[in-house]
């Protein structure tokens, strides 16, 4: 029998091509009639959120746009965004985009409605008041915000802080492959490899609540990311290869939200907050010489994983599947065109010892990672994937 568990998930998940263009008309019946949109100014002026902004209009609600998140948003952003939520006293909070977005759109729908500081809700389980509706649109298949309970903002300098609570799940997740046809094939692989990322840190966490539902959400997310993110990267135009994606980022999300990610996102952080290297592609650089220092601890699971993402290995011993695996993913990074080592994105090795002690304040991925992780090792990882 499993043990005990816990398991939340966003109330409701619509998924359907081209629905967004159409979808005011629920927005406003369901969730009010003033509702916040926040965004970024690149899917503004790109045009993807006129026909959200045009469906609202035409089923007679007002909106009030937030365009200016950035990558690996900073506190100020999220009190700007607040701010405006509670100057133009809107109903419902939209975010549309990457998972930059969505993390603030959850603390933007947070803070308009509760009495709470920013400062006082870092950490796990530390919300205790009340949000705006909440709904959720992704425009990349790859953080799974759209059904995860964290919010990840940059705090000070270069430290990443999370808020993590079931009460910021939004009301309701859209799934939109149209919104994600024209995305770049360099940001479509990196954050096709988060979502991966995602599945194989969720399956293998040192969680208590490690579950059933999360290690199958996180095998049918690997299923479906394995099998189409070299057709999304080389032709993304499919809106099947496309919606595939996205639903395995979401499934991928879910794992996560509930059996915790781990030493690969602990370590990717200290390369996004320094060096402003992309979530994804963060994730990308450490992930095979994380998986070779967990080997020890999780090999096993490791190589029951490796069949789903690539279906050959299938055939191959099971002793073997494991570094097959490992090395499978280092190669598919280089063919989706993602730069592989430490020293592609701009960082020196004499950087690198920074990096590590930096990695060490990440006490809420650490504990969920499979086998224990000292400073020592960590910068070990990171001379490796220099």
């Amino acid at each position: 029998m499993p043990g005990a568990f816990t398991f939340n998930s966003t109330k409701s998940i619509l998924c359907e091509p081209g629905v967004v263009a159409g979808l005011g008309p629920r927005l406003v019946a369901e969730f009010g009639r003033k509702l916040q949109i926040v965004t970024d100014k690149g899917l503004l002026a790109a045009g993807l959120v006129e026909p959200l902004c045009r469906s609202i209009r035409e089923a007679g609600g007002e909106y009030v746009i937030f365009d200016d998140v950035v990558a690996d948003p900073p506190a100020n952003l999220v009190l700007a965004a607040q701010q405006q939520a509670r100057d133009d006293d809107v109903e419902a909070v939209i975010g549309l985009g990457g998972g930059s977005s969505l993390d603030v759109a959850k603390l933007s729908a947070l803070l308009a409605k509760s009495d709470e500081q920013l400062d006082d809700i870092y950490g796990v389980g530390m919300v205790k008041g009340e949000r705006l509706p909440l709904v959720l649109i992704p425009t990349t298949a790859g953080t799974g915000s759209e059904v995860t309970p964290i919010s990840i903002i940059t705090v000070g300098e270069t430290e990443k802080k999370g808020v993590v609570s079931p009460l910021i799940l939004p009301d309701l997740a859209v799934l939109d492959a149209s919104l994600t046809i024209g995305l770049p094939p360099h940001v479509t692989a990196a954050t096709g490899i988060d979502a991966m990322v995602h599945a194989i840190e969720a399956y293998t966490s040192a969680s208590i609540n490690n579950n059933p539902i999360s290690r199958g959400l996180a095998q049918q997310a690997l299923l479906l990311l394995g099998a189409n993110i070299v057709s999304a990267v080389k032709d993304g135009t499919d809106p099947q290869v496309r919606s595939d994606m996205l639903l395995g980022s979401l499934l991928a999300g879910q794992a996560f939200a509930n059996s915790p990610v781990a030493a690969v996102h602990a370590l990717a952080y200290p390369i996004g907050g320094i060096f402003h290297v992309p979530h994804g592609l963060s994730n990308a650089l450490v992930l095979p010489h994380v998986m070779r220092f967990n080997m020890p601890a999780c090999g096993k699971a490791y190589a029951d994983l490796a069949p789903l993402i690539f279906p050959d290995l299938g055939s191959a011993a099971h002793d073997r599947r494991c570094e097959a695996l490992i090395d499978r993913l280092a190669a598919l990074a280089e063919d989706l065109g993602l730069e592989t080592r430490l020293r592609e994105v701009g960082i020196d090795e004499g950087d690198l010892l920074r990096m590590a002690s930096d990695a060490m304040l990440q006490t809420r991925l650490l504990v969920n990672n499979p086998r224990e992780v000292s400073e020592a090792e960590a910068l070990a990882i990171y001379q490796a994937a220099w």
